[in-house]
């Protein structure tokens, strides 16, 4: 299987905080067989939260869970981007509607605890 994280599943795994992860999720990125995927828009919203004072992580610690966590970055297209166009208003965070628009683009599931999430027909969470 393949999954998205969102940067809220980044950010629990960074805290050591796995535990927060429902027994599905956590069983997803403890499988070897499963590709876990993050978009490089995850760390831009890390990047200007942290230049912010908004979260304590550091690059080399994004650096690092991309390595615990054997994550693939996937290129940012034009077409993760098009998808934007006539994607329902069900979010208002313009992470998490870029975040939406790859999964879908992608057609993977995402790993999201946010319930607008599960507004967007044809998107499927997982938490």
């Amino acid at each position: 299987m393949r999954v998205l994280l969102d940067t809220t599943a980044l950010y629990v795994a960074a805290n050591g905080s796995g535990a927060s992860f429902t027994p599905k999720v956590r069983h997803l990125l403890e499988d070897p067989e499963t590709a876990r995927l993050v978009s490089p828009i995850s760390f831009n919203e890390i990047a200007i939260k942290a230049n912010k004072g908004l979260t304590p992580l550091t690059r080399e610690q994004v650096e690092q869970l991309i390595f615990d966590l054997s994550l693939t970055v996937l290129p940012l297209t034009a077409e993760h981007s098009l998808k934007l166009f006539g994607l329902p208003a069900h979010h208002s965070d313009p992470f998490d509607r870029m975040l939406i628009a790859t999964a879908l683009v992608e057609d993977v599931a995402i790993v999201a605890k946010d319930r607008e999430f599960r507004r967007y027909e044809g998107l499927r969470v997982v938490w």
